[in-house]
């Protein structure tokens, strides 16, 4: 019974919720475009033609082509697949080990919860793009040591937010009368501390996400992300910077693409945390 009301609950004020509606359109259109390229693009994203290069919009190829003549709409959707991907797995490896860690450091507390953090902090001293430069430096360029690098960096994020909110669990009174129970601290974050704090979770994986996305673009940008054919909304911001004067909308297009996804991953997730706690909202 109250699972029947709470989710339509949830759902009405979701759709009420303006911030968390546009995020979730300006998302969902990512999403659609990521994979329907997987079946149908306009022309093929890899394909060069220098007699079509540099085109400006037309019916033929609606966002124009670049500087080797390939159809820039078809490399957006495509480029998609690739922030989504990595987006998609380097947030799931920092929230499993991050939340993991976390989970641990709030239930044992004393030097465990010390050793977590200041190595969570240690980790958060060093940007992301510092963390993929050297995965490049011994491993080459490439996706793989993109995501690695943003899920390294993930696992500190999700460890905090999580020692933070299972901390505060802890001191509840329901927690104290499944102690009393004779249920030991592994039985108690699994069945009570978890699944009160995965809305925590939750929230701080939407935010993650969009940082990904910007993360990978600028990586892209520096040459250390995603390699070519691969078509990347980072690395054809890169690209099209030799041509920005002669043709701008060569990177107006994946500006944008990067602009709208980011704004609307944030959206989502500011608009996730005031609907799993409405105190938030009324506060504003």
């Amino acid at each position: 019974m109250t699972t029947q009301t709470t989710v339509p609950g949830f759902i009405h004020r979701a759709l009420r919720h303006r911030s968390f509606m546009i995020g979730l359109i300006f998302t969902g259109t990512m999403i659609f475009l990521a994979l329907l390229s997987l079946f149908w693009t306009p022309h093929s994203s890899t394909e060069i033609v220098i007699t079509q290069r540099l085109k400006p919009p037309n019916m033929n190829h609606w966002f124009g082509t670049d500087q080797f003549g390939r159809d820039i709409l078809s490399m957006i959707m495509t480029g998609a697949q690739t922030s989504i991907v990595v987006g998609l797995i380097a947030v799931s490896l920092g929230a499993v080990l991050g939340a993991a860690l976390g989970l641990w450091a709030a239930a044992r507390r004393g030097w465990t919860e010390d050793v977590i953090m200041r190595l969570s902090d240690l980790n958060m001293a060093f940007p992301v793009i510092l963390i993929a430069i050297l995965l490049t430096a011994g491993w080459g360029p490439g996706i793989t040591n993109a995501i690695i690098a943003l899920g390294i960096f993930n696992i500190s994020l999700f460890a905090r937010q999580v020692r933070a909110a299972g901390i505060a669990m802890w001191e509840r009174e329901f927690i104290l009368a499944a102690r009393a129970a004779g249920k030991d601290d592994l039985a108690i974050t699994f069945e009570h501390i978890l699944p009160n704090i995965i809305s925590v979770i939750v929230v701080q994986a939407t935010i993650s996400f969009a940082v990904a996305i910007l993360a990978e673009a600028a990586l892209s940008y520096l040459g250390v992300g995603s390699q070519p054919p691969n078509p990347s909304w980072g690395r054809m911001l890169s690209e099209s910077q030799s041509y920005i004067f002669l043709t701008p909308v060569i990177a107006l297009w994946p500006g944008l693409a990067i602009v709208f996804s980011v704004l609307g991953l944030n959206l989502m997730g500011d608009g996730l945390r005031d609907l799993v706690d409405p105190r938030l909202a009324r506060q504003r």
